[in-house]
């Protein structure tokens, strides 16, 4: 059995019962757990294994393939006040969409993780704005040594992102963007 801290960054029902869990660990970067009979209603994983949540967990390694089987979670923090806006919401699914975009499965990821976690962490006390955006797209940019010092975060780093990678960013920015741009306070006169 292997022990880590992992942020679960999306979910799939595999079953009537059972989930496959996507991580995100400093160590193991992204990686894939099977959740056996999570959504059973006494399941020890019940009301666990949630979005966006921090937990400590232990599985079981594949013999083959890179699908783990999880044999236990537990929350170290749940970021709870993410649910309080659809704004907070919307962007930590770009976060992890953004990072799923980048990061190689398997491959140790600490800065990126990190910068993750932090991320979140303000996205459960604050709602979203163009400035945060932005400034992870650098942060992310910078981590992959796709920008220098003297990059500002007015979107060169989103381009950077795109053209090394050839492939499109999230939908999900585009539709971040533009609940920021309703939701942001009108500017003072």
């Amino acid at each position: 059995m292997e022990k880590t801290e992992a942020i679960i960054i999306s979910r799939t029902r595999y079953s009537e019962t059972t989930l496959i869990v996507q991580w995100c660990c400093p160590e193991l970067g992204l990686f894939r757990t099977i959740a056996k009979g999570a959504l059973r209603p006494k399941s020890p994983f019940a009301g666990t294994l949630d979005l966006f949540v921090s937990a400590e967990i232990r599985f079981a390694r594949a013999k083959k393939g890179d699908l783990h089987t999880l044999a236990e979670a537990r929350w170290t923090n749940p970021r709870l006040g993410l649910r309080e806006s659809y704004g907070r919401v919307l962007a930590a699914a770009y976060l992890v969409k953004l990072i799923a975009l980048v990061v190689e499965p398997h491959a140790p990821i600490r800065g990126i993780y990190e910068l993750l976690a932090k991320a979140l962490n303000y996205l459960n006390d604050h709602d979203p704005g163009r400035t945060f955006v932005e400034r992870f797209e650098l942060r992310l940019a910078e981590d992959l040594g796709l920008v220098g010092d003297g990059v500002s975060a007015t979107g060169e780093s989103a381009r950077a992102i795109e053209e090394s990678f050839h492939r499109r960013l999230p939908v999900q920015r585009r539709q971040l963007l533009e609940w920021i741009s309703r939701h942001s306070p009108a500017p003072a006169n």
